[in-house]
């Protein structure tokens, strides 16, 4: 009997003596991961596997047509616009000031030539200031006031905001 109970006092020391040594050898690893890259790459990586964890929704707008800014405007282009917005809670609230973006964005689009929409640079130019059009009803897109030279500035956290990313469903330009 008391050969057993050596035997699992033993068995649940080199168990949890085994535990720990895994443990602490992750842990290490992981703090020199963050020596060496910065808290960054961990910090986005959180962010990733959070973003993993539930699907992406999408908020689909309606075809838009527009004459672009071209020489003699008989150009024209249609597009297709899906929105990736933060959440499902997100949606309702986009959906709120669509017509306020939607009208941002066609003034974008009637600003831009067809050279503009046909090059990819172009696009994602496009992209950009379609993201920016669609964080103004929420307080965004507004410039970074200048810094007053001899004042501490500090920094702001980031904000976000509910679309964060603009998708092309359908672009043609004729």
């Amino acid at each position: 009997m008391l050969i057993i109970i050596v035997g699992v006092v033993l068995l649940l020391v080199l168990g949890g003596g085994g535990a720990f040594f895994v443990i602490s050898k992750q842990r290490a690893a992981a703090a020199a991961a963050d020596e060496e890259g910065g808290a960054e790459p961990a910090a986005h990586a959180t962010a990733a596997h959070d973003a993993a964890k539930t699907p992406p929704v999408y908020l689909p707008m309606d075809n838009m047509v527009v004459n672009l800014a071209d020489p003699g405007g008989e150009r024209v282009a249609q597009v297709g616009i899906t929105l990736e917005v933060l959440d499902a809670k997100a949606v309702d609230t986009v959906k709120a000031y669509m017509p306020t973006i939607r009208s941002g964005i066609l003034m974008l689009l009637s600003q831009r030539s067809a050279d503009d929409l046909l090059s990819a640079e172009g696009k994602q130019k496009l992209i950009d200031d379609i993201l920016v059009e669609c964080s103004r009803p929420f307080g965004g897109g507004e410039p970074e006031p200048e810094p007053v030279p001899g004042k501490k500035v500090r920094k702001k956290a980031p904000v976000q905001y509910p679309v964060v990313a603009v998708l092309f469903s359908s672009l043609i330009v004729q």
